[in-house]
């Protein structure tokens, strides 16, 4: 979903305005005052208009809103039905000591089945090497429901679902999921490469299922998240969910991937990244040093980026951020984000305009 723009000598993550667009008008078929909805999160009807992209923070907020408006946190995506609001906060309580990812994913399929609102449920497979993770009618559902709603939905919901699902996986595990192949049902659309970049795997179109495949040894990884790592999630959600890390095919990509977003937990030396990449210390030292970088700094630039995401939610209070970016001190958390920022928390938030900081 998101894509990568270029701000000065920095690359910022934005949302492309079709799919904006086309949330917008889903709202507006709804009844909704849209230049309301978009004037409650300080968004320029005229932007959207004329066709602007959104950064990829502004848009979480939006969808945020859209949500609560909608009552319906499937809005935009496959369901079938409306969704509860609270009902994603309780799935994730429900799967959140699963001991391993297919346990937690097992979990979800029969949370759906007593959840009020989707028709449909996430489904997974394994088949030797590989599994996959598609969508099926609930139990109490007809053979054909599936087929059925797909008939009627957008390209772009169906998509939307899979790379949510995705998101939501590689959040789970503190990682990215790296996967084989998606697959669609529908026939290629005019912006195949976007599906290209939005999924880093084969694509396929004209198919007869809606999956995502990936190796099967991720199943037997571990949930590295927490009930507090949950409470940060669930309030700058849906923004984890909409977006990925940065998509350039360079060695400091590759790092920011496994890096993750979950920084309140201990960040993986530099000698436990070289491995994971198959490559010996002096290797990515050399390699990085080409890309006019460092570990350390890319390991800064990227706990810098996500505490300036959270210091964007009024939401959170500045212990919580704290928290949330692995400090046991909030006097630490001041030190570093001044040293990131040139501004101390406080000031950051008293600045009229956050986006001044790019």
């Amino acid at each position: 979903m998101n894509t990568m723009a270029m701000t000065g000598s920095e690359r910022t993550i934005s949302v492309p305005s079709g799919y904006v667009g086309y949330l917008l008008r889903m709202v507006d078929k709804q009844g909704y005052d849209v230049d309301s909805l978009l004037a409650s999160v300080d968004i320029s009807p005229a932007a959207i208009a004329a066709g602007e992209d959104l950064s990829a923070e502004k848009f979480g907020q939006l969808y945020q809103r859209i949500i609560w408006v909608m009552q319906d946190e499937s809005f935009g995506m496959l369901s079938g039905g409306k969704v509860p609001n609270g009902t994603f906060r309780m799935m994730c309580y429900c799967i959140l000591h699963c001991q391993t990812l297919e346990k937690a994913l097992r979990r979800c399929s029969d949370f759906y089945e007593v959840c009020r609102g989707s028709v449909i449920k996430p489904v997974l497979t394994k088949r030797g090497r590989y599994a996959k993770l598609s969508f099926a009618p609930l139990d109490s559902q007809p053979a054909g429901t599936v087929e059925s709603l797909i008939s009627e939905e957008p390209p772009v919901s169906i998509r939307t679902s899979l790379s949510v699902w995705h998101h939501f996986l590689s959040w789970l595990v503190g990682r990215r999921l790296e996967l084989k192949a998606v697959y669609f049902s529908f026939d290629t659309p005019e912006d195949e490469d976007h599906y290209r970049r939005l999924f880093h795997a084969e694509i396929r179109f004209n198919q007869h299922d809606n999956v995502i495949v990936f190796p099967a040894r991720y199943l037997d990884l571990p949930l590295v998240q927490t009930e507090e790592t949950l409470r940060g999630f669930l309030k700058t959600a849906p923004y984890q969910l909409m977006v990925m890390v940065d998509d350039a095919q360079t060695l400091k990509s590759q790092i920011v991937a496994i890096l993750g977003k979950d920084f309140s937990r201990e960040m993986p030396s530099a000698d436990d990244v070289a491995s994971k990449l198959n490559m010996s210390i002096s290797t990515l030292r050399r390699r990085l040093l080409d890309e006019d970088t460092s570990y350390q700094k890319i390991k800064d630039e990227c706990r810098r980026d996500a505490a300036v995401n959270y210091m964007n939610s009024p939401h959170l209070s500045i212990n919580d951020i704290a928290a949330l970016m692995g400090f046991d001190e909030p006097s630490a958390f001041f030190r570093s984000f001044k040293k990131w920022t040139g501004m101390t928390p406080g000031e950051y938030r008293q600045k009229s305009r956050w986006q001044d900081y790019a």
